[in-house]
Formats: structure tokens, sequence, C-alpha cells
């Protein structure tokens, strides 16, 4: 007999729960709370970026067959394997993490994309972002290669796709606000509906409906003082309401509850994300130097790849004045950004000298932003090549704060600055799960019927993220959520 699956949210990891449950043969029920305008979770907002072990280009092949022999030649994939991926998660979370889910994470990557590609989601190489061609060739960098055709959305309008092919009910408009149940088993969710609660029962649940990014008191409760003035920059419907419906009947919480991936965000975009203004996020400060309010650098911009340091940057710029700062590039890098830089309503200043850009960057030090353009400029070594694709050492020396990679000369006009705040991306804290995504009550027992994947799994990241780490764990997770529901 086929069982009865409620799965509670509708961004990637959901919708992979979804089709893994459903090709198994069982009644699939998505419980969604946005309006179908809205749908798809924080995913639906992201560039569609997947982290993925490969060995090299003919893994890459595999992912995308229809990759070009001429788009062969002309790239450098690399290779980024299963230990690397391993050692950056391991890492990046200051060894805090769940080894064995990702251990998981890591060895299923590969195989869970394959099977993605198999449900419909066409996949291609990261050439606007990931790359710097250099000699002719597009060199990729950061272990960040693989995105879904046509970014958030592509992905989970494929992913819809073959849900509504499968037979899976999409129900929206719904806000989940019990879990019926208690910490030994579940039995089913009640929600809300604009025409009033509604109950459904189920042999399982699958939660996969983000964390608490866009809850404005959680995040000054958990994450801290100055957190309710971060914009949000994916869904406006992830609040952590399911998170603390799985509290109340006894599910353990788990993970970093005090952290979160924040980002540089355009201080020119809404409060909310808005999926008709998509790639808010300045991620490629790498290329220039980030000023506040008193004109002076405030961290070291070349540390390391954007896809290891971006995350904590909403995070930096919180701490500053105003929360506020500028990115500022000078003609040689400014073609080298993404489409990200060019949105409407960016707030983008351009002026043919330094002087005449500091007018214009309303409120800062201009005689100290002057000032510390002019000492980073007499700080770059000039005797290393600029090459963005790696860490080319690129230094300054002799600042309170050098710059360890990328660092030229801001001296070639047109001079660009465009203003930053906070933007917040997902919360780090949630429940835990085990290696069958099955949920842990406070016991330590797995929950019977109760299974979660995404966001609202803790856990996976404290302090940093790699770039993509969540895509990826939210497919590898949902696929094994639907698969253990189902059987």
């Amino acid at each position: 007999m086929a069982k009865n699956i409620v799965i509670v949210g509708a961004g990637n990891a959901a919708l992979c729960a979804a089709i893994a449950a459903a090709s198994k043969g069982a009644n699939v029920t998505v419980l969604e709370r946005a309006p179908k305008a809205e749908r798809g979770g924080n995913s639906a907002y992201t560039g569609g970026a997947f982290r993925v072990a490969y060995n090299g280009a003919e893994d890459i092949k595999t992912l995308i067959p229809d990759l070009s022999s001429q788009e062969v030649e002309n790239s450098d994939f690399g290779k980024y394997d299963e230990e690397q991926f391993f050692d950056d998660l391991c890492s990046m979370s200051g060894y805090r993490a769940d080894m064995n889910l990702i251990e998981i994470l890591v060895s299923k990557s590969f195989e869970t994309l394959l099977w993605m590609r198999n449900q419909g989601v066409r996949f291609m190489p990261s050439f606007g972002r990931q790359s710097f061609k250099v000699n002719g060739k597009n060199i990729f960098w950061g272990g960040l290669t693989v995105e879904a055709a046509g970014g958030g959305l592509g992905l989970v309008n494929s992913l819809f796709k073959r849900c509504e092919n499968l037979g899976v009910k999409i129900l929206y408009d719904c806000k989940v606000i019990e879990i019926i149940g208690n910490h030994f088993a579940t039995k089913g969710v009640i929600y809300e509906t604009p025409e009033g609660a509604e109950t459904i029962l189920a042999d399982a649940i699958i939660l996969a409906s983000g964390g608490f990014h866009a809850n404005t008191e959680w995040r000054t409760r958990y994450l801290g003082k100055g957190w309710d003035m971060a914009r949000v920059r994916g869904s406006r419907f992830n609040t952590g309401n399911v998170i603390e419906a799985a509290l109340k009947i006894g599910a353990r919480a788990h993970g970093n509850y005090s952290g979160c991936h924040s980002v540089f965000f355009d201080d020119g975009a809404e409060k909310f994300g808005n999926l008709n203004n998509l790639n808010q996020q300045k991620n490629y400060f790498t290329l220039g130097i980030v000023v506040n309010l008193n004109g002076e650098r405030f961290f070291d911009e070349g540390k390391d790849f954007r896809n290891y340091t971006y995350s904590k940057m909403g995070a930096e710029i919180l701490k500053q004045p105003g929360a506020l700062g500028w990115q500022i590039f000078d003609a040689k890098t400014i073609n080298l950004l993404p489409d990200e830089y060019r949105t409407p309503r960016a707030a983008k200043f351009e002026a043919p000298t330094l002087e005449a850009l500091s007018a214009r960057l309303d409120g800062i030090n201009q005689e100290q932003f002057l000032k510390t353009v002019s000492e980073f400029n007499d700080a770059v070594d000039n005797d290393i090549n600029f090459n963005p694709a790696i860490k080319d050492s690129k230094s300054t020396r002799g600042l309170g704060i050098n710059k360890s990679n990328w660092a030229n000369k801001i001296d070639t006009g047109p001079f660009t600055a465009f203003q930053v705040t906070c933007g917040i991306t997902l919360t780090y804290g949630g429940l835990m799960i085990d290696d069958n995504a099955r949920v842990i009550n406070d016991e330590g027992f797995a929950i019977n019927g109760l299974y979660a994947t995404g966001e609202l799994v803790g856990g996976l990241y404290y302090d940093r993220y790699p770039g993509g780490s969540g895509l990826m764990s939210g497919s590898v997770f949902g696929k094994i959520a639907g698969e253990s529901a189902a059987n």
C-alpha cells in the first residue's frame, strides 16, 4: 500500500524529497506557505550554483553532456575532489560540523546531481560568475563550477515540472502551525489557509521549509544586536515557524543558532527578496577595496576566493557605522564584475576622479577616504602580475590591514562605488537529523515518521559557508529523506 507523505516547503530540498518519494510510489502532498507566484523558497533567489565533488573535465562533461568541444577546449575546469570538499566544510565550520552528515553530503554530491539531471534539471558551467578568462581560457576557481540553467528559478521550475509529471499534489498559501504527534512519533500537521485551519494526516512528514532569516525578532534573539537591521536576501516566508513546531513536540535543536550566511547587499535593494529583481548581492569585493563611513578599510578583501569569505561579509558591514560601506573599483577591474553589479536600482556612483567620487558618497569622511586610497596604492606590490583566477599573492605591504591577493592600484578613471549594507541569506541553526534524514528528539532517538532537509537542518555550517553547499546539501538530504520516508 502506497504511503501518504506530506512535505512542508517547496524549495529545492523539498522538491527533491517529493520527487524521490513519488518515484518510490508514495502519494505526496507539498504544503507551500507562499502563494504560487512566490513559490520556490530561498532556492528561487539563488544563482543556482552547486558545490560538487568532481575529478576533472570528464566528470563535468558527464554532468553537462551538451558541452560543445569548443567550450571544453577553451576551459580549465580543474578538479575539486571529495577530500577537498570535505576539508572545506570541516575547516570552515571550525571543525564543529557533523562529520557523518558532511561525509554523506560529499560522497553523494556527484551522484545526486546525475539523478537530478535525469529528473529534468539541466546543468551548465558557471562561466559568468565562477571563471575568469586568462590567456584565452576560462579558468574556474574556488571549487564552484556547476550551476543550474536559469539559476535558482530555472532549477525550481524544472523540479516543479517533474513533480507535476509524477502526480505530486502542491498546495499554496499553506502555513504549517502544528505537527500532530509527540517526541516518539508523528501522524500529521495542522496548517492555516486563507479559508481557515486544515488538518492533513500522513504516514511520514518531511520538513523542508528553511530557517528563520526572515524573522526579525528571532534574528535579534539568536544572532544578536543589530540584526533587525539586515535586509532579507531571499524568501520572506522563512520565519522559523516549522522549526518552532518541531521543537514543541520534542525535536532536538541543533547547530549554530547564533550564526548565519550574510553578504554585502546593494543598499538600493528592497527590504525583502524580489523574484523580479534578483542578484542584489555584491560579492566581488575581492577585485577592489571596501571602505566604511569613516573612509577606512576594515578587512582583508583578498584573504581568499570570495566563495570562502563572502558569507561573513554581511556581519562585517553590520558592525560598521550606519551598517553601510562602499565597494570601490577603477577602470582596470570594473569590466570583470558579473551581472549582479548591473541590476536595476543599484546604489552605484561613478566619477572621473577619486575626489569627485568621494563627493558623491553621502556621509563619508572624504579626506580619510582619499588618504586610504592613496596609502593603499602606495602599498601595492607592483612586481607580481594580477591573476584573478588564482590566489596570486599580489598584495600590499605595511598597512594596518593588508590585502593578501588581487591588490591592484585604484588609479585609473573612471572610478565606481557601490553602496552596500547587510543582506542575510540563511540561518545555520535548526533541527538534528540522522544519516537517513530522520529528525532526532531530545533523548537522542529518531522521531518515527518525521524527516527534515534543507536549511532547517542544523549542524552543517558554523562560522563560514562554502558557496554552493546549500543547494547541494538540500538535494542530497532531500533525496535521502524522500526515499527513507517512502520506504
